[in-house]
């Protein structure tokens, strides 16, 4: 199920609506799963505002979902027999099964064509993506797809050319990329990375001697007369800028810099023709400390939506990403106080995550609970109350005994305990819920969701209710 799942979200990001076109003769440059997908005639890959965009109707083809193409409101729909996906060209912001995601930049119309963002593949599906900029070729891995051991991820095919150099040669630098928290280094021959961590400010460089930038290096990504270059990281509140240069001349050395906003602990490996540097998970709300081992109880705390991404407006104005981090926050002091839990917030102040990082933080946790704090809206005004949502049999427990508490908590009307196919509840791999408190549309809901003794009872609330849910009461 999961793997179907994960097929449904590819489509959304790398889809072609159906027009005619005819195959085309040349290579598309795409390969999923090591097979190269065949574009129609006028399709291609094109670079939007520093995106890498891409046409992948044979995706949608080969998988056989549904496509419907609204011409009038420039608009997709993708769906199947449980899952409705929704995108409209030149909007940042599509829907899943009436669930807000969040595109890096808004699909583009060309000729028949719909493109999408690669980077916006990559964050959505758990999918891995390596651009191998020097041929200008886009490697899309499913993650259920290995040798037999799971989470087993197949080499990307090699480019013609990239066996190891010959004693004396100077190992090649093609391309340097940043996706899914792993800085991605495509090199041609064989090389020994010498990594250091530093402080004052953060930061991780990665020394590769015996090596130098390709002579196609320069054509796509930014180097100047120098031999240096940068690029900003959006959407990873873990770093913010990578640079690289040509740092030595005696040996030849490339330097690659990973500027952090916190210490972070981090891991180095080589897949094929990849340098993989991974930032592993910390705690946000303690930067640069590994949670876990120490036998306590893991409960993630997820204040929905934040930054450019309000959540629901409410009747006056008010936003959701406020009452979700507010409460969070207070949930994550009280948690201090508890010996044998540990909290852990996917955020602690105005930052945007894709849905896909906050359960990422989760899994990669091996979390016991995970809980989202959210707040509803609703056409109408009158709409009010509390519930629960929960996405699977592992869940309904959690949610029965959260909902109590939050419904307590609130005074509000009882709404009930809800299944809900949310991507955070769907995809994390412990109980898990998502609570709606209240409605932000309805003036008295909205009105006590903002008072500072409503957010105190919600947060012990949920405190309380994670204890109860660990026989800790």
């Amino acid at each position: 199920m999961k793997k179907f799942s994960f097929l449904v979200m590819i489509i959304i990001f790398v889809m072609m609506f159906p027009g005619k076109g005819q195959a085309a003769s040349g290579h598309s440059n795409i390969y999923l799963d090591g097979t190269e997908l065949v574009l129609a005639t006028n399709a291609k890959i094109e670079t939007m505002q520093n995106n890498i965009m891409i046409p992948v109707r044979v995706v949608v083809e080969n998988l056989g979902f549904n496509v419907a193409w609204d011409k009038n409101k420039q608009s997709v729909t993708i769906n199947n027999d449980s899952t409705v996906i929704h995108l409209v060209v030149n909007n940042k912001s599509g829907y899943v099964n009436g669930n807000k995601v969040t595109l890096p930049i808004g699909p583009a119309l060309k000729t028949d064509t719909v493109l999408v963002p690669i980077r916006f593949v990559s964050e959505q599906l758990g999918l891995q993506v390596n651009w191998d900029n020097a041929s200008k070729k886009i490697y899309l891995i499913s993650s259920d797809t290995g040798s037999g051991n799971p989470g087993t991820k197949p080499e990307p095919n090699p480019d013609p050319g990239t066996e190891p150099t010959t004693p004396g040669e100077l190992a090649l630098i093609n391309s340097i990329s940043y996706s899914e928290n792993r800085l991605m280094i495509a090199t041609k021959g064989s090389i020994e990375p010498k990594a250091t961590v530093m402080s004052s400010p953060n930061r991780i460089v990665i020394d590769i001697p015996y090596a130098k930038f390709s002579e196609t290096f320069g054509t796509s990504q930014q180097l100047d007369s120098y031999l240096q270059g940068s690029f900003h990281v959006v959407g990873y509140p873990d770093l913010y800028q990578v640079r690289y240069s040509l740092y030595n001349n005696s040996p030849s050395t490339v330097r690659i810099v990973m500027d952090l906003n916190y210490a972070k602990v981090y891991t180095i490996h080589a897949e094929g023709n990849l340098l993989v540097v991974e930032l592993k998970t910390t705690d946000p709300s303690n930067p640069g400390t590994p949670v876990g081992g120490n036998g306590k109880k893991i409960a993630v705390i997820d204040a929905g939506h934040g930054n450019q991404d309000p959540g629901a407006i409410g009747i006056t104005g008010k936003k959701e990403k406020a009452f979700n981090l507010a409460v969070a926050l207070k949930v994550d002091q009280l948690l201090k106080n508890e010996p044998k839990i540990e909290g852990v917030l996917t955020r602690n102040n105005d930052t945007f995550l894709e849905l896909k990082e906050r359960v990422k933080i989760a899994n990669d946790l091996n979390a016991d609970v995970f809980i989202s704090i959210h707040a509803n809206s609703s056409g109408s005004s009158a709409a009010s109350g509390t519930e629960t949502y929960y996405n699977n049999d592992r869940s309904k427990a959690l949610a029965n005994v959260m909902h109590k508490y939050l419904v307590r908590a609130t005074g509000f009307k009882d709404r009930g305990v809800r299944y809900g196919n949310f991507h955070v509840i769907r995809e994390t791999k412990m109980a898990a819920v998502l609570l709606e408190s209240g409605y932000l549309s309805n003036k008295q809901d909205e009105a006590g969701l903002f008072t500072e003794s409503l957010q105190n009872r919600v947060a012990q609330g949920i405190v309380d209710g994670i204890k109860e849910y660990f026989g800790l009461e």
